[in-house]
């Protein structure tokens, strides 16, 4: 380490909240030397500030030194370093550690306070970090000049806010993975997603996910404290959804300085920042906002401290110098440490203690017990490992093998699996990149430290695909931020129908009308409405223009009541409206040009009118004739009802009398009186029967649940459910049991039972297209039955409808006409209705 001592010359302790420009001052102050190092807190930061080295002073001079990366040129004057990595035998002119009140820390604040004792730059050293470390760089260097910087932008407490209503550029700060993914996965269906940053992640995908927040892809960021040692984003709004956490030995509340090393992340430079709560988590105190606010938070009286002077002459001997108090106030030997913990485990391996002889060996065997524990599985398999690499190294004097290390490598360099799977790999890969940084440890260590980078970083940017794909829906980012455009978004419409704005697919367009992703819900669905109809009114238009000069060849109606142009269904029936009188309802277009909607609207309804008077004209003659008064009025009654009920009428259970003249009238517009039906014979043909079917249906909503209709040229269909008269004879057909029979077959039928009452049921059964064992079901739903048979002769079906004689109605006695009454001669029985000749 930079001249390794306990000189006072030239020692600056800068001072502060977050955000006073510390770190940014300690580079400049660095690059403004011919040589320097700096020790910084995370990995993480190490790598920012390295690019922000290379950038100012070129590759060549550069050096970035981790516990797991090591980029070393020979010709390096900068080193960038995590404090724990920072080397001990290097010469430097500028040295400075930055975040120096993770002294306190139980893990971790020893080697702070071992770097704030003894790291020296030989022309300046620079202590950076929170003015609650004031007494403590008073109390251990006592000759340090200290200065205090002042935040250069305000930060205000602004109260809780729901996860689903944080204001843009908000981070989301929570303590553990669990809730990380939870809190993201919310803002992903409500607010387009959130980039993730978590301390476990590796630099390649942490600075993945930074980017898509810096660059806008997305407004949110969820991460855990690791953003309060710092890591420069550009953060408006800090929301804590938690405010304990597990420091590595329980769970505790925040301390009111975390609180603001974290909330100090909103407001970059001069721009102001505010911080609250969200989610589940507790309100802060008024005392906690006001400490925030003002910077005001008690001071560090105590550090954690470890011998420096260790003694490598025996492991007993060395486990002792580690228990040396300090002799200086202020100063806490630290306890539990890993490594120690490690190390008093394997003292108790006889086996291995009988191979470790003279301070080469100790001095080994210590570096194997200071493995990191990266996988955070358990203290014994932490052990473990490090007692299978001590016996490599220590045991059997030589290097880790090959073959090992390449066998766990091959285990990890898989790039499938859920986040869970690839941050467990990420972790386990990064122990073999520690001990491929130690060049004692292995054979080869370039090539294999070549080796772990590739595994990381491809373990790295699947873990970035992973969390993108999870947690950002980069359609709604995108299509969210081509909304603010003034430009037109770019859209695109397949000959499939296939919808795509900038690039993504967001729906169906199917005929006039836009369907989005069904996928898509919440905000998501609500963007890609919106992009598409705001992208899609050119395109709309011009479908709307082609509908309006469309052909009659162009243009069907379908049996679920659809008009289609082109095939595609682009307006539909409007329930209740009178069969001859239909109306349509245009399908999408909401959002079109009235001018434009209306010319293609009125089209289609010019050209179903058109066609209603097409293939129902017997109907539409008759209606016309009766509405103009044409119809005699012995015609107009039956007439009005039979325009009513879709031009068929049942004779018999509505009891139909009709005399000749006004038969006749009927009959010249096409109106057949049968037997047991009242119909029109023209309505019966293929083309008539599908309008009339599908009009009636839609003319009678909620009555059936869909169109009955036969295929063309069928006499008769079998009927799996029920069906009423009106929706079979809207179809030309009438219900007889289970099988419905075309209305002039039924007349046919009646007409040869009433020539030839012997006739054979196969013959009869022919008629109708029916096998012979059906035929008697049809009959006697018409009303038929079996004479009593005749020995020798087939059997016969007669009808068996019997007249009821009206009876005569009997004035009221109170009525003022009741006499007049009975001065009337008695009323003759009314006389036979006549058949005509053509029924």
């Amino acid at each position: 380490m930079a001249a390794r001592a306990r000189g006072r010359a030239n020692i600056k302790a800068v001072l502060g909240p977050t955000n006073t420009g510390k770190t940014h001052l300690a580079i400049e102050r660095m690059l403004g030397h011919a040589s320097g190092m700096i020790g910084l807190p995370l990995r993480l930061l190490a790598r920012e500030v390295y690019d922000r080295v290379v950038k100012a002073k070129g590759e060549t001079v550069a050096a970035l030194i981790t516990g797991e990366e090591k980029i070393v040129p020979e010709t390096a004057k900068y080193f960038v370093c995590t404090v724990e990595a920072m080397p001990q035998d290097r010469a430097v002119e500028f040295v400075a550690i930055d975040e120096i009140q993770v002294a306190r820390d139980l893990d971790r604040g020893h080697v702070f306070t071992d770097r704030i004792l003894n790291a020296r730059g030989f022309g300046e050293t620079m202590l950076l970090g929170a003015d609650t470390m004031r007494p403590m760089v008073r109390k251990l260097l006592p000759d340090a000049e200290i200065t205090r910087r002042e935040r250069m932008s305000t930060l205000k407490y602004v109260g809780a806010r729901k996860i689903t209503k944080l204001p843009k550029r908000s981070a989301v700060v929570v303590f553990s993975a669990e809730e990380v993914y939870a809190i993201a996965e919310l803002l992903r269906r409500h607010r387009g997603g959130a980039a993730v940053v978590m301390g476990a992640l590796s630099p390649r995908t942490r600075n993945a996910q930074v980017a898509l927040y810096q660059s806008g892809e997305v407004d949110f960021l969820v991460a855990t404290d690791a953003i309060g040692m710092g890591l420069n984003m550009d953060v408006d709004h800090v929301a804590f959804a938690s405010r304990r956490k597990f420091d590595g030995h329980s769970w505790r509340d925040l301390r009111p300085d975390e609180i603001a090393q974290i909330a100090g992340r909103a407001g970059r430079f001069t721009r102001d920042g505010d911080f609250g709560e969200t989610g589940e988590c507790e309100p802060f105190d008024e005392e906690i906002v006001e400490r925030v606010e003002n910077h005001e938070f008690e001071t560090i009286e105590a550090v954690q401290w470890r011998s420096d002077t260790l003694n490598f002459s025996t492991v007993p001997a060395l486990i002792a110098s580690l228990e040396t108090p300090p002799s200086q106030p202020g100063l806490l030997r630290v306890r539990g440490a890993d490594d120690e913990m490690v190390l008093r485990r394997l003292a108790d391996d006889l086996d291995m203690m009988d191979h470790v002889r003279g301070p080469d060996d100790v001095r080994r065997l210590w570096e194997a017990c200071q493995l990191p524990d990266f996988r955070k599985l358990s203290k014994d398999e932490h052990t473990q490992l490090a007692a299978r690499i001590a016996g490599y190294i220590v045991v059997k004097k030589g290097r880790v093998p090959s073959t090992w290390i390449a066998a766990e490598l091959d285990k990890l360099d898989r790039a499938e699996g859920d986040l869970d799977a690839l941050q467990a790999r990420l972790a386990q890969v990064r122990t073999w990149t520690y001990a491929a940084s130690r060049s004692d440890w292995l054979e080869d260590a370039d090539e294999w430290r070549m080796r772990t980078r590739a595994v990381e970083d491809k373990l790295s940017d699947a873990l970035h695909e992973a969390l993108t794909q999870r947690f950002i829906d980069r359609r709604t980012s995108a299509l969210l931020k081509g909304l603010k455009r003034e430009d037109a978004l770019l859209a695109g419409v397949s000959e499939e129908g296939e919808v795509t704005v900038e690039g993504h697919f967001v729906g169906q367009l199917e005929g006039l009308e836009f369907r989005p992703d069904p996928r898509a819900n919440g905000l998501e669905g609500r963007a890609l409405r919106n992009a598409a109809l705001r992208a899609l009114r050119p395109e709309v238009s011009r479908r709307l223009a082609r509908i309006a000069a469309a052909a009659d060849a162009d243009i069907s109606l379908g049996r679920d009541g659809r008009v289609c142009v082109d095939g595609a269904a682009v307006a539909r029936l409007a329930p209740g409206q009178p069969v001859l009188k239909p109306r349509l309802v245009m399908i999408g277009a909401d959002t079109a040009g009235g001018v434009e909607r209306n010319a293609a609207h009125e089209r289609l309804e010019l050209w179903l009118a058109q066609t209603v008077a097409a293939d129902l004209r017997p109907l539409v003659a008759l209606e016309t004739a009766w509405r103009e008064g044409r119809l005699p009025a012995n015609a107009r009654g039956l007439a009005f009802r039979l325009i009513e009920n879709a031009g068929a009428l049942d004779r018999v259970t509505e009891d139909i009398e009709i005399d000749a003249e006004a038969e006749a009238v009927l009959k010249r517009y096409g109106v057949r009186v049968g037997r047991h039906s009242v119909f029109m014979p023209q309505l019966v043909r293929p083309r008539a029967a599908a309008t009339l079917a599908v009009l009636w249906h839609f003319a009678h909503p909620g009555k059936t649940q869909s169109v009955f209709l036969a295929r063309p040229g069928a006499l008769s269909v079998p009927l799996e459910r029920p069906r009423s008269w009106g929706e079979c004879a809207a179809a030309g057909f009438r219900a007889c049991g289970h099988v419905a029979v075309r209305l002039d077959l039924v007349e046919r039928l009646a007409e040869s039972i009433e020539q030839q009452p012997d006739q054979l049921e196969p013959m009869l059964a022919r008629i109708i297209g029916r096998p012979a064992r059906e035929l008697g079901g049809v009959l006697m739903a018409l009303g038929y039955h079996k004479a009593p048979p005749v020995e020798g002769a087939p059997s016969q079906w007669r009808h068996a409808l019997r007249r009821r004689k009206r009876k005569p109605q009997s004035a009221q006695p109170d009525n003022a006409f009741a006499e007049l009454a009975n001065l009337l001669p008695p009323s003759e029985a009314p006389p036979r209705r006549r058949r005509s000749k053509t029924a």
